[in-house]
């Protein structure tokens, strides 16, 4: 398939292609002329690139997903330590969503006077929220 064909049927505009093509994501066969050529594979693999971008993979880090003749070969342990990033990313964000929802539903006079809004207030400005974010995070990546 040339490269509009590729950028057509995966809907991965053709800068991109070549971009991924640039980074080591992707091998061209061959080029015709100016336009380069790419096996039907290409689709699978540009779907696990898709797939690892929603996950929050960097391109190095799926790059590294792939053999040289593109099959893939996938860190099972690099899945589960992501898996588990996601995980405590979702606890945050529960966290913080049960928070502004009860901020929004307080009966208090004040936003300052809601013991829960207060604890919500103190940890964001101790930077708790954040450091304990960061302080898991590199876990995930070194698992």
């Amino acid at each position: 398939m040339d490269i509009s064909e590729v950028a057509k049927r995966s809907g991965v505009a053709a800068s991109a292609l070549r971009y991924y093509e640039a980074k080591g994501l992707i091998n061209s066969l061959e080029r015709e002329g100016a336009r380069r050529k790419f096996a039907p594979g290409v689709l699978d693999q540009l779907a696990l690139i898709a797939l690892g971008q929603a996950a929050g993979f960097a391109l190095d880090e799926i790059r590294a997903m792939f053999k040289p003749n593109g099959e893939p070969c996938i860190d099972r342990k690099l899945l589960a330590a992501k898996a588990d990033d996601i995980d405590r990313s979702v606890k945050r964000l529960k966290a913080m969503s049960e928070g502004l929802r009860h901020a929004a539903a307080c009966r208090a006079p004040s936003h300052l006077q809601c013991p829960t809004f207060r604890r919500l207030l103190k940890a964001a400005a101790s930077g708790a929220l954040e450091k304990r974010q960061k302080r898991l995070a590199p876990r995930a990546r070194d698992a």
